[in-house]
């Protein structure tokens, strides 16, 4: 069976699969940093080919987080940050849901450890019986 996903869950998967990479992590900084930059230009800040950063930048385009414009014979790549957003709000619902599963389990251990404690249970202050005493015969 197939499963039906969002526009919104394609663009996560985009993100988080561009970002998996640590030099296209780093030339998401620069041009964060420095707002818009050739490829030529960001080459020469990363320790790897023109050809690679191209081909990095390619895929950092199909996720939508970069947008290259035509500028002459150059183009000039800029971060989009629409893409890093949608991914920012699926973190922060995920991190919710999350922070209520963990609420509901530690509620639950405590309604547990309660319910022990009231019956006697483990650790808990309950009724203690005295042993028999085996002195007599």
């Amino acid at each position: 069976m197939t499963e039906r996903r969002s526009g919104g869950a394609e663009v996560v998967d985009g993100v988080l699969g561009a970002l998996a990479d640590p030099t296209r992590r780093r030339l998401l900084d620069l041009l964060a940093a420095q707002g818009e930059a050739t490829a030529t230009t960001l080459a020469g800040r990363l320790p790897v080919t023109r050809q690679a950063v191209v081909k990095h930048l390619a895929v950092l385009d199909t996720a939508g987080l970069v947008t290259g414009r035509r500028t002459g014979r150059e183009v000039r790549y800029a971060v989009r940050p629409e893409a890093l957003d949608a991914t920012a709000r699926w973190m922060a619902s995920l991190a919710a849901d999350w922070d209520r599963r963990l609420a509901r389990i530690k509620l639950l251990a405590e309604s547990a450890e309660s319910a022990g404690t009231d019956a006697g249970g483990p650790g808990g202050a309950g009724p203690v019986s005295e042993p028999p005493d085996r002195t007599r015969g």
